[in-house]
């Protein structure tokens, strides 16, 4: 099987900031945010309930569900006028779009529900949740649609770009894009990015290229007293290591395990 190589650039040229969109229809759990010039009280949010109706301040009980914001402004300034105020300035912000969404999980830098705002497509989609990550397991990606399983591969859009396969994301879909089994170990002390450092689960890593992967050293790191714990048989073993002789290649890279911490300690100097 050809090794999929495509992800980091291609997806950076589709990435896209979301925005709203003057057609999108205003449908359940969607919060919408209402102002009106010198009518104070109906200066509020209003969350639309399950069945399609929004209670507003003077108006009451108002179905909104299948509305745009500007059908909105429309109906609401149309009740003021026939009760209240001539002529109202009103409004209307969709503040939450929970009704329209689609989910991502699996082999992506930041999984999640995502707004659809007009139309949105996969690579759209995958842009948004930050590229596919190199945990990529295989080259399909699952999209659930209701009662309906729609497969992609990823090769088709990022290979040879075939057009069919960046298909169009709707409400609800929950797109997989399948995940290696991964390992971590820890890097913490003086180093860019402290924290968790993820690798294949089959694959392996060194001491360098884990500290590379935490972003490098800091300035204030003590390159030669590096202190690596590792677990073996309920007991904690400790390393020490001047990474200065394995840089210039007077000791050899040392092989990092799953659960080790790796430890930098601050220079004193």
């Amino acid at each position: 099987m050809k090794k999929i190589t495509w992800w980091v650039l291609p997806l950076l040229l589709f990435s896209m900031s979301v925005q709203a969109d003057t057609d999108y229809r205003i449908g359940p759990k969607d919060l919408i945010e209402f102002s009106v010039f010198k009518l104070q009280e109906m200066n509020t949010q209003a969350r639309v309930s399950s069945s399609g109706f929004i209670t507003l301040p003077l108006l009451g009980k108002l179905k909104v569900e299948g509305l745009t914001a500007f059908e909105l402004e429309e109906l609401v300034t149309k009740k003021l006028q026939e009760k209240y105020i001539k002529d109202p300035q009103v409004t209307v912000f969709i503040k939450e779009y929970i009704s329209r969404r689609a989910f991502v999980i699996g082999a992506v830098h930041r999984p999640g529900a995502y707004q659809i705002l007009g139309d949105k497509n996969l690579v759209q989609l995958l842009a948004e949740a930050g590229g596919l990550t190199e945990f990529v397991a295989g080259d399909a990606i699952t999209v659930i649609r209701k009662e309906q399983k729609i497969s992609v591969d990823l090769r088709d859009i990022f290979d040879s770009y075939k057009h069919e396969a960046n298909i169009e994301i709707q409400a609800d879909d929950l797109v997989i894009i399948p995940q290696e089994r991964t390992k971590y170990i820890y890097v913490i002390g003086e180093v860019k990015n402290p924290g968790l450092t993820g690798i294949k689960k089959a694959g392996t890593i060194t001491l360098l290229e884990a500290i590379a992967r935490a972003g490098g050293f800091t300035e204030k790191a003590a390159k030669s007293n590096v202190v690596f714990h590792r677990k073996e048989k309920g007991k904690i073993r400790i390393f020490k290591f001047d990474v200065k002789d394995i840089i210039y290649g007077k000791n050899k890279d040392f092989d990092v395990r799953e659960g080790d911490i790796i430890y930098v300690k601050e220079s004193i100097f």
